[in-house]
């Protein structure tokens, strides 16, 4: 009996100096940092090599693409005296090197662009006036916050059930939106340096009452303009990388807040624009008036190197109630809020350091106009 306890002790002291001589080579072979990370429990040790992977990542998703209109079942419903529908899309997923989180889409109104929905999933949409048309964007967004380049813009109808339904009864005030501005073309004015483009004005039950124009960014559609209603329609941008080109879009609205159909994008080149040439003329001005009538008197110096050898002067007013009666010493014409004067024969020839002297009459409305700018044969002259 007292062999066999032996036995036993001996064995269990052996299988003790094999545990420890285990776990001593274990501490050997394992790296301090694996060896730290032995004490951590699976699911932390994933968390946190997910979060390291996350503060590394820069790479932004995909851009959502794909998207079309997508209605869901909804029952038709009433919010205060008005219908509802729901304006909804599907898209193809964004791919990421760690993996989408989520979605944003984007609703265009009167302010901009605003954040309408937020989903994980690839249908998304919001309540809206029934029959309404609304126009969106989506972005992607992964773990570490990076967001993808917007989607391109789409127009749906805010609808009840997978069908389309009627269009509800009309309800007083406007809710007409303007015509979609069309006609977009680059390069308006050559010789600015940056972007330029010019397009169709928009029609509108009631009126027009401005454009906003936006350009495609590297998450967003950013308002970055707004022009007032006229005959001709124009905007520019400085401030651009020369030669790149850039991606926008014309939204126009009315007084009641409602806006177009975003206009078919345009690429416009950011161009580099002419020389500014050195002013060859110098001008003075003043005007007498009375009872709504100004008389104004443009003493015009010729600062250049060269005579002028015939020459059209342009003075150009704030707005368009400036109205020419008469004038002298020039062959004097309007259009708009520009009044043109063409040299007599006598006076055709300017030498270099001498000046000459014109003027003309003109009726006006409000308070005395006084002119924005002078130019001599298109090209702006200094006022004295």
């Amino acid at each position: 009996m007292q062999l066999g306890r032996r036995a036993l002790g001996a064995v269990l002291l052996t299988f003790g100096i094999i545990t420890l001589a285990l776990l001593t080579a274990a501490l050997v072979i394992v790296p301090a940092g694996e060896a730290a990370l032995a004490a951590v429990p699976a699911k932390d040790v994933a968390y946190a090599a997910g979060a390291a992977g996350a503060a590394d990542d820069t790479r932004p998703p995909t851009r959502p693409a794909g998207l079309r209109p997508c209605p869901v079942p909804f029952a038709p419903t009433k919010a205060a005296s008005r219908e509802t529908g729901y304006a909804s899309i599907c898209w193809s997923a964004s791919s990421d090197d760690t993996g989408v989180a989520g979605y944003d889409l984007y609703r265009l109104d009167a302010k901009g662009f605003v954040l309408a929905a937020t989903t994980t999933g690839t249908v998304g949409g919001f309540s809206g006036d029934l029959g309404r048309l609304y126009t969106m964007y989506v972005v992607a967004r992964d773990s570490a916050g990076n967001v993808s380049p917007p989607s391109t813009l789409i127009t749906v109808a805010a609808v009840r059930g997978m069908t389309p339904t009627s269009s509800p009864s009309p309800e007083p005030g406007d809710h007409v939106p303007p015509s979609k501005p069309t006609g977009l073309r680059d390069a308006c004015l050559p010789d600015y340096k940056g972007v330029s483009f010019c397009w169709q004005p928009s029609t509108d039950n009631v009126a027009v009452t401005a454009y906003d124009v936006y350009r495609e960014t590297a998450t967003a559609y950013t308002r970055v303009g707004t022009v007032s209603p006229s005959s001709y329609l124009i905007f520019m941008e400085s401030g651009l990388v020369t030669g790149q080109r850039y991606t926008y879009v014309v939204v126009a609205k009315d007084e009641a807040d409602n806006v177009s159909q975003p206009s078919d994008p345009l690429s416009a080149l950011s161009g580099e624009g002419f020389p500014t040439p050195s002013p060859s003329c110098t001008v003075s001005y003043r005007a007498a008036t009375w009872s709504s009538r100004l008389n104004a008197e443009i003493t015009v110096r010729n600062i250049g190197t060269t005579p002028i050898d015939g020459w059209r002067l342009t003075v150009d007013y704030p707005a368009s109630t400036t109205q020419l009666v008469s004038g002298w010493s020039a062959d004097w014409t309007q259009s708009g809020a520009r009044l043109t004067g063409t040299n007599k024969q006598w006076n055709k020839v300017i030498p270099v350091g001498s000046t000459t002297q014109v003027g003309f009459t003109a009726s006006y409305s409000g308070s005395v106009p006084a002119p924005v700018s002078f130019a001599l044969n298109g090209r702006l002259c200094v006022v004295d």
